[in-house]
Formats: C-alpha cells, sequence, structure tokens
C-alpha cells in the first residue's frame, strides 16, 4: 500500500512540474491582454481632460475616442477568441500530462516490473539472505557490531571485504581476527596481502614483519618465502632475492603450480630455473612477459595452475600426490571451500582408514583444514 501512495505522490509531482510552463504561459498572455486594456482606457481619460482644458478641438478629441476605443475592443475581443483556440491545445497537454503520462507508465511498470512481487524490508532481507553477498556481508557488519569481540565473525569476513578490495576494512578485521584468536599462518598471510593490496603490490616493512612472524608459526609456508623474496626483489637486493626464490624451489615439489612463477623471478634475478623431473621451466619470452605482470596478474596464474591440475585430476583419479598437491595448493591460495572439496575427492578415491588417506588427512591437518566428519 506505501508503493502506491509513493507512486501517486510521485506522479502528482511530475505532472505539476509539467503543468506549470502551460499554466504560467496562459496566465502570461492574459496579463498582457489585461495591461493594454487599461493603457488604452488610461488614454481615454486623458482625452477628456484634455479636452476640457482646451488644450484639443471637439473634432480631434472625437477622432482620437474613436481610435482609441477601437483598439480597446480589439483587444478585449483577443480572450474570446485566441485564446479559446490556446485553451484547446492547453487542454490537450494537459490531458495528456494528467492522463496519458501516468497510464503509459502504468502499463509500462506492470509489463516490465515485478507488481506481483511482496516489499521486503532491510530486517526480512537479512534474516533471509539467501545466495546475496552484499546482505550476508551486511548481515555479518551488523552481528560484529553488536559483538565486536567475536573473532570467528572477523576470521570469515576478513577475507570476504579483502577479494572485494575493501582493504582497509579487510586490514581492521584480520587485525581484530589476529588479536581475539591469535595468530595463524593463514591469517598473517591475509594481512600481509592485505598490506600489499593497499601499497600498490609493494611488501612494505610492516608486510615483512607480518610474513616473517608466519614463517616463525610454519616454516615452509611456500606464501610467505614468496612473498619475502618479492620484497629484496623490490628494495634491488637481487642476490637476497634470488636466495628467497632458490629456497622456496629447493622446498617445493617440481610439479607445484606455484614453481613456474618462482622459476620466473630466479630467472629475473639471474639465476638458472630449476629443472629437476618438472616441465621444462618457462622460456625467454614466457620470463619477460611475466615481468610485466601485476601482482593480481601473478596470482591469477597460481590460479590457473591449480585448476588445470584440478581439472587433470578429475581424469585421472589415482594419483596421491596429486591429490597433496591439490589440496596444498588450495591452501596456500587461502581457498578453504576448495581445499575441503578436494580434500573430499581424494578421501573418496583413497578411503580414510586406508595408508593414502591418513596421507591425505594428515596434510589436511598440518594445513589447519578441518577433517571432521571425513574420517568415517
Amino acid at each position: 500500500m506505501i508503493f502506491w501512495i509513493l507512486v501517486a505522490v510521485m506522479t502528482a509531482v511530475v505532472a505539476a512540474i509539467l503543468l506549470y510552463p502551460l499554466l504560467r504561459g496562459a496566465k502570461a498572455a492574459d496579463d498582457s491582454r489585461a495591461g493594454e486594456a487599461a493603457v488604452y482606457r488610461d488614454q481615454l481619460r486623458e482625452l477628456e481632460r484634455d479636452l476640457a482644458g482646451g488644450l484639443i478641438s471637439a473634432d480631434e478629441a472625437e477622432y482620437a475616442r474613436a481610435e482609441v476605443g477601437r483598439r480597446l475592443i480589439a483587444v478585449s475581443n483577443t480572450p474570446a477568441t485566441v485564446s479559446g483556440r490556446k485553451s484547446g491545445r492547453h487542454r490537450l497537454a494537459e490531458a495528456f500530462v494528467l492522463l496519458l503520462l501516468p497510464a503509459m507508465g502504468l502499463c509500462l511498470y506492470v509489463a516490465m516490473g515485478r507488481p506481483d512481487l511482496p516489499s521486503q524490508p532491510l530486517e526480512a532481507r537479512l534474516a533471509n539472505p539467501g545466495n546475496d553477498m552484499a546482505v550476508l556481508v551486511a548481515k555479518a557488519e551488523r552481528h560484529l557490531a553488536q559483538n565486536p569481540d567475536d573473532g570467528k565473525g572477523w576470521d570469515v569476513l576478513a577475507p570476504i571485504y579483502f577479494s572485494t578490495m575493501r582493504v582497509d576494512d579487510a586490514e581492521a578485521a584480520y587485525r581484530n581476527a589476529i588479536r581475539l584468536l591469535g595468530p595463524s599462518a593463514v591469517r598473517l598471510d591475509g594481512l600481509a596481502e592485505t598490506l600489499m593490496a593497499k601499497s600498490g603490490g609493494v611488501v612494505t616493512d610492516d608486510a615483512r614483519q607480518v610474513l616473517e612472524q608466519s614463517l616463525q608459526l610454519e616454516q615452509d609456508n611456500p606464501r610467505a618465502r614468496f612473498y619475502l623474496a618479492l620484497g629484496m626483489e623490490q628494495a634491488g637486493k637481487a642476490s637476497e632475492a634470488l636466495s628467497g626464490f632458490q629456497a622456496l624451489a629447493k622446498q617445493s615439489p617440481a610439479d607445484a603450480p606455484w614453481m613456474p612463477l618462482v622459476n620466473e623471478h630466479i630467472a629475473k634475478n639471474g639465476g638458472t630455473p630449476a629443472t629437476a623431473s618438472a616441465p621444462a621451466g618457462p622460456t625467454q619470452a614466457d620470463v619477460a612477459a611475466a615481468e610485466q605482470m601485476t601482482a593480481g596478474d601473478q596470482q591469477q596464474m597460481i590460479k590457473g595452475m591449480v585448476e588445470s591440475l584440478d581439472a587433470k585430476l578429475a581424469e585421472n583419479p589415482d594419483d596421491l600426490e596429486g591429490w597433496l598437491r591439490l589440496v596444498r595448493s588450495y591452501a596456500v591460495l587461502n581457498d578453504k571451500d576448495h581445499a575441503v572439496g578436494a580434500l573430499k575427492r581424494g578421501l573418496a578415491v583413497f578411503p580414510a582408514k586406508s595408508d593414502k588417506g591418513m596421507q591425505l588427512l594428515a596434510l589436511a591437518r598440518e594445513l589447519g583444514i578441518a577433517t571432521e566428519g571425513l574420517t568415517e
């Protein structure tokens, strides 16, 4: 009901705005004719005074009176003819504005709108957000405004803020999650990436300190090692950057999805890309192209490689090493949902109670992936 009242009010306002020039124009024309008639009447009175004062003769006064009277009659007759024609046009315009325009708008709304859709205030949308990410975020923000010490809420909201490039909010959320739940490699890596995003991809001193703290918690964290080496490269310390990238290449599986990117930076800093039993390293053209990539583009490259590995495992699932790499890769990308999904699919091939299944579960626990309900 409120909706239709608002529609009626808005229609009336628009109609008044459109009718105002028409009404104003007619009134202006009437005022103009009334002014002319008043001037001619003044002239008649002036003639009478001149005649009485002997300034003009009776013949001259009669002649002038006839001329002014003729003009006065002409002006007085104009509203009945010209104004009548104009009022007809005005009536057509007014009918269009008052009747046809609202009718056309209503027809368009019925045809293209959703008049049958019930109104849903914000409170109802927050109670049943469905898959609307904006409403989910608003609901989480409202909850945290009332419960600012809910560390799990901040932990969930932080990566969402980062993915939508609300980096200031992401930094605050990560810091709150770390303060309330304690530091973890995943949270610290997320905070470091947020700080880098704020600085345009530069590994700042603050980001470096966070990454070093992450390495203290997880020494073989490839994500932190990569960004620390990247920071050395950005600072112009080529030899230290090369050592960092080579150390990362040494600890990583030869076919780890991030190895092509690591090899590019090794080549960029004057080293020889790791080949081992992995596929051939990047060509000079690949290295030159990668040098032009932003940090976001490089991240997309890694994601593409992980998706390629995922597709290969879908075709050939009997590959334990592949499943281990896939779970670890999604964890490195901080994609918990896909990491859990990969773990479930791997356990479908290798049961949890088998030796290979236990290897998958051990890796999941090492990476902080929840395994509840997957061991049965």
